[in-house]
């Protein structure tokens, strides 16, 4: 478990490095470099199937490794996205902590839960009181709210 924590973190910390450094401007300007050295030596080397190897070869890699670093990079943030909203709707009045976890609903939950505030919004807009706020507890009392589980359950 140790291990795989270190690991982890090992993983983790080189990730943030490596996005610091390849999303920076002086990355960018060094690979249109690459590219434009590879392009002047075209006509050196006849422009031969060596020569496109060399750069498909190299791109296809740093691609390959890239994935890896972006989607770890993503996960990260998100995961301290939802963190920041969920301490949001914990500390906000009247919110519904129902929602805190809404990342590991399935997708029908999903959709029942995005009618529900579909519907909320009509009702809002024909009250013309843009500014109520409303969780899903006080509309389970809603009329609306009893309208779209019984639809679902249609």
């Amino acid at each position: 478990m140790k291990e795989e924590n270190k690991t982890s973190r090992l993983f983790n910390n080189l990730t943030v490095e490596i996005s610091k450094v390849t999303g920076s401007s002086v990355t960018f300007l060094c690979a249109l470099a690459i590219v434009l050295v590879w392009a002047i030596t075209g006509p050196f080397f006849q422009f031969s199937d060596t020569w496109h190897q060399v750069m498909n070869t190299g791109i296809t890699i740093v691609t390959f490794l890239m994935v890896f670093v972006i989607q770890q990079a993503q996960n990260k943030d998100t995961l301290a996205l939802q963190l920041k909203l969920n301490e949001l709707i914990a500390a906000t009045k009247g919110a519904s902590n129902r929602v805190l976890n809404i990342e590991d609903m399935n997708e029908e939950e999903l959709k029942v839960l995005k009618k529900f505030y579909s519907k909320l919004s009509d009702l809002s807009e024909k009250d013309g009181n843009f500014g109520a706020s409303h969780s899903i507890d006080e509309a389970k009392k809603n009329e609306a709210f009893k309208e779209i589980l019984e639809e679902k359950s249609n």
